[in-house]
């Protein structure tokens, strides 16, 4: 039998019509999303990704927050964060020079509870307020709510 605090995470499970926050970081936490051209870069990669509803999301300096939800079997949660990482990394490298845009992994957390994701979509585009980026979330560019 394993035990420990790392046998509680083993492997990820993927489920279809399931919601996701998930947050994923810069490498060293490098504020790579003060540069306009690559944070629209990952909002549209964000906003092509393949199978996945975007609920919320917002790009900040150094990290990112996404609520989506998994569309179909097809897809996993692994493979989406991939797509959107190792698409915007590849313009920061053929348009910026950047290496290593993405720091590796990336945490989630399923939502159980329909009613909690109000709160973490809010959770989620306050962030460059509580950040004290702005003032109000209407003076940021990078993010966007489904419940508009």
């Amino acid at each position: 039998m394993i035990s420990g605090t790392k046998s509680l995470r083993f492997g990820r499970v993927s489920i279809p019509n399931q919601i996701y926050h998930v947050t994923t970081v810069t490498k060293d936490r490098h504020q790579y999303f003060h540069n306009f051209e690559l944070s629209r870069y990952v909002v549209q990669s964000i906003n092509t990704s393949p199978d996945v509803e975007t609920l919320a999301y917002v790009v900040m300096p150094d990290h990112v927050h996404w609520l989506l939800k998994l569309q179909s079997s097809n897809i996993s949660l692994s493979k989406t964060l991939s797509y959107v990482k190792n698409r915007s990394a590849g313009f920061a490298f053929k348009k910026f020079g950047i290496k290593g845009l993405w720091q590796k992994g990336f945490h989630d957390h399923a939502i159980r509870r329909e009613e909690d994701l109000i709160e973490i979509a809010r959770y989620i585009v306050a962030n460059p307020v509580r950040a004290g980026l702005v003032l109000s979330v209407r003076n940021y560019s990078y993010w966007d709510v489904k419940w508009l």
